[in-house]
């Protein structure tokens, strides 16, 4: 049989929206809408931010995540939501005393909109790292507490690790109980500040995990397919969106997600494999639908 490669589509991000692209969603219809045009494309996760959506920028809102779950969950379409558990780790110091300080927010508010909507995956960043002009913070007590409140609620964590020490970390918090197993790891490549987007990082990071972990790569820019390929090859899933990504080739915008989810899943069938529907990707994470 073929092996199932489960496809996720990042669709919007948090990164400061600029004019870049016109067609990064933004308000919740758009996102939920990006979402389905996904699905139909391929995607079986559809990993999950919000905007605001009178600026752009991303958000936090509650309201805003609840009104885009909702619109997904009443539409015809199947897809396993994965909603982000990574914004509120941002500290930006200043560079003199007495300025202002940009604190990590808690971990409680950083994932009330988990707790409440229950997705059946989240994210849950294991990183501490320069990240842009600021870094992003990640202590082993708030991850034990977001883990924690993760399972709790019923939600597997997606573990994302952006270098070698992330990924040690995350093994070592799994050996003392603090993470679930089977965990779901995606290895994220290409940020600045973590580990590069070649094949070199990948296999290293595939060399740290035991045999027969669950593990999917991505890279951002103009690595997010070549990145999709390795990870194929080497035994992986794989990760596309604009969130990562708004080209389709050099000088040539992605008009939305669904392009991009589609020039993943030729890259799985011309590599042998077999694109896994959203059943298929339950039964490989061992998720119960909502």
């Amino acid at each position: 049989m073929k092996r199932k490669v489960i496809v996720t589509c990042a669709v919007t991000g948090a990164s400061a929206l600029t004019s870049n692209s016109r067609y990064v969603p933004i308000t919740p219809k758009q996102i939920a809408d990006e979402i389905v045009n996904a699905a139909k494309a391929g995607a079986a996760i559809a990993h999950v931010h919000v905007r605001d959506p009178q600026t752009g920028a991303p958000s936090s809102d509650l309201d805003l995540y609840e009104e885009t779950v909702d619109r997904v969950r009443s539409s015809a379409i199947d897809i396993v939501l994965n909603l982000t558990g990574g914004p509120g780790a941002g500290y930006d110091p200043p560079v003199e005393d007495g300025g202002e300080i940009v604190c990590v927010v808690s971990p409680a508010k950083r994932t009330q909109h988990i707790v409440q909507l229950r997705p059946e995956v989240c994210t849950l960043d294991v990183a501490t790292m320069n990240f842009g002009s600021r870094a992003i913070v990640n202590t082993p007590t708030h991850l034990k507490f977001m883990a924690a409140r993760m399972v709790a609620a019923g939600v597997k964590p997606e573990l994302e690790v952006f270098d070698l020490g992330h990924l040690r970390l995350a093994l070592q918090l799994q050996k003392e109980g603090h993470l679930p197993t089977p965990s779901l790891f995606q290895f994220c490549l290409g940020i600045p500040g973590g580990a590069p987007a070649n094949t070199e990082a990948m296999l290293l990071m595939r060399s740290m995990v035991e045999a027969g972990t669950t593990w999917s790569a991505f890279g951002i820019s103009r690595a997010q397919f070549p990145m999709a390929a390795q990870s194929i090859i080497l035994g992986g899933h794989v990760r596309v969106g604009l969130e990562d990504n708004l080209f389709l080739s050099e000088g040539e915008l992605s008009p939305g997600n669904a392009p991009l989810v589609e020039r993943a899943c030729a890259i799985v069938d011309s590599l042998g494999c077999s694109v896994a529907t959203p059943k298929e990707a339950r039964e490989l994470l061992s998720l119960t639908a909502r």
